[in-house]
């Protein structure tokens, strides 16, 4: 027996191609040695198969990985009809010519069923219902089974009868030059059925376009790009088809204290002047709350005072984030003229004390110093 060749070189395309180079390839393969246009060249119709063995192997993820790695070994097409032979002539070019020529896929037969379409929900929520959870009801338009037929498309007491044009397979066959192909029916559309009395609530579709209200149960810990699903409230299928899913998409409002950062908190405090130099003891929000919060003398602005899980519960475990509290120390305003005056008094007395009151702006100084000394040297 004659060693194989290799598949890429067979389809005649690089080791990285695409399932596009690949349909491309043997498509112009394909034409050229098909048997029909090569009636009694046994050569041309091994080249063929030879083709078609290569190009069932190579758009197959998991086929295609293992004669990456094994070659042909790893993929023995020999067993279980897996090449060439493994399929007629017209499954063939179902696959792969039928958007050519108007094919229906891979779907034979009549009366075919479409699962319904996935849609999508747009739901916006407090920060306050994203972290703690909530059930919300929404109000989705979708397409639903038509209730008067059925979802049969006939109006009540009647039914589909088979397609006179296909006779309820859905297909027809075509006489294209060399080429013998399968086409949808034009008449009942691949259905195989035809509705001589159609419903008049929804004109022969089985469906109708309607509003249904909904339940959302809205878990702890949501955040921002998270979505919820919920299987079979997308729109009804066609032909009694199964429905499609809708997907909750969340956006969580601003809020005017707290920023979200995964599961924890932050937020700015704004302390006087005294508090931050003395020290004290402040009211601080929390999502559960208020809690005291202890300020040590001397603290500087942007001071991050972590309380531990006060932040948000995980959407996906029992993990519970923190609330990080940013201390801003305030500059007071609207002074009059005795605190005014009380303050110039402080200053003077900062400034007999030298630089030990602000070693912050002393180190600042000093860099600035060095920095114009080193730009004239």
């Amino acid at each position: 027996m004659a060693e194989k060749r290799d598949y890429y070189e067979v389809l005649g395309v690089s080791r990285n191609a695409d399932e596009a180079e690949l349909k491309k390839a043997y498509r112009r393969l394909a034409m050229k040695h098909h048997p029909d246009r090569n009636e009694g060249d046994g050569k041309a119709e091994d080249k063929f198969k030879e083709a078609k063995e290569a190009y069932d192997v190579l758009t197959d993820g998991r086929k295609r990985a293992a004669y990456d790695q094994f070659g042909h070994a790893g993929v023995d097409t020999s067993a279980g009809g897996g090449g060439a032979g493994g399929a007629g002539f017209g499954d063939i070019f179902d696959s792969v010519f039928g958007d050519i020529f108007g094919g229906g896929g891979s779907g034979r037969g009549g009366n075919r069923v479409y699962r319904g379409a996935d849609l999508r929900y747009n739901l916006e929520l407090s920060l306050e219902d994203a972290v703690s959870g909530t059930t919300v009801k929404i109000r989705v338009p979708k397409m639903v089974v038509c209730d008067p037929c059925k979802g049969s498309g006939a109006k009540k007491g009647s039914s589909p009868v088979s397609c006179p044009t296909c006779a309820g397979h859905g297909q027809v066959r075509m006489q294209q030059g060399f080429f013998s192909v399968q086409q949808t029916c034009p008449q009942c559309r691949g259905q195989g059925k035809i509705i001589s009395d159609p419903c008049g609530s929804c004109r022969g579709e089985g469906r109708v376009r309607d509003s249904k209200t909904i339940s959302v149960k809205v878990p702890e810990g949501v955040d921002n790009g998270d979505r919820i699903r919920l299987s079979g409230e997308g729109e009804a299928g066609e032909n009694s088809g199964p429905p499609g899913d809708l997907y909750v998409h969340i956006s969580v409002k601003e809020h005017p204290i707290f920023v979200r950062d995964s599961t924890d908190l932050y937020c700015d405090v704004p302390i006087s002047f005294t508090t931050a130099t003395l020290g004290g003891e402040i009211e601080v929000p929390t999502l559960d709350g208020k809690v005291k919060l202890k300020i040590p003398a001397e603290s500087q602005s942007g001071k991050l005072f972590r309380l531990r899980q006060k932040g948000v519960r995980s959407v996906r475990n029992s993990s519970k984030g923190d609330l990080l509290c940013r201390i801003v120390i305030e500059t007071p305003v609207k002074l009059n003229n005795e605190q005014k005056e009380l303050l110039r008094q402080f200053e003077e007395s900062m400034l007999s004390g030298g630089n030990k009151h602000s070693p912050q702006a002393t180190s600042w100084l000093d860099g600035v110093k060095k920095f114009f000394d080193s730009m004239t040297n």
